[in-house]
C-alpha cells in the first residue's frame, strides 16, 4: 500500500487564502449591489458587503500584527501629486 504524503500548511498561508477567498466575496457582493434593480435586493447585498469587508479588515489586522501582510508607507510627496492630478481633471 502506498503512503500518501500529507502537506501541512502554515498559519501564514491558511489566512492568506482565507483573506483571498473574503476579498472574493467582496467583489461579489460590489457587483450585486451595483447591478440589483430591487431595492429590497439592493439593500440585502449592501449589508452583506458590509460584513464581509468588517471580515477583511479583521483578518488583514491580524495579519498585519504578525507581520504577515506589510503595509508600505506613501511618500507624501506622491500623495499631494495625486491629489493635484485629479482635483484638476
Amino acid at each position: 500500500m502506498r503512503e500518501e504524503r500529507k502537506q501541512k500548511m502554515d498559519d501564514k498561508t491558511i489566512m492568506s487564502n482565507v483573506l483571498g477567498n473574503i476579498k472574493n466575496a467582496c467583489d461579489l457582493m460590489l457587483h450585486g449591489t451595483i447591478e440589483s434593480s430591487d431595492p429590497k435586493v439592493h439593500k440585502a447585498f449592501d449589508e452583506a458587503l458590509e460584513c464581509v469587508l468588517k471580515m477583511q479588515n479583521d483578518v488583514y489586522a491580524k495579519m498585519s500584527g504578525k507581520g504577515w501582510y506589510p503595509a508600505q508607507t506613501a511618500d507624501q510627496t506622491e500623495i499631494d501629486k495625486t491629489r493635484q492630478k485629479f482635483a484638476s481633471a
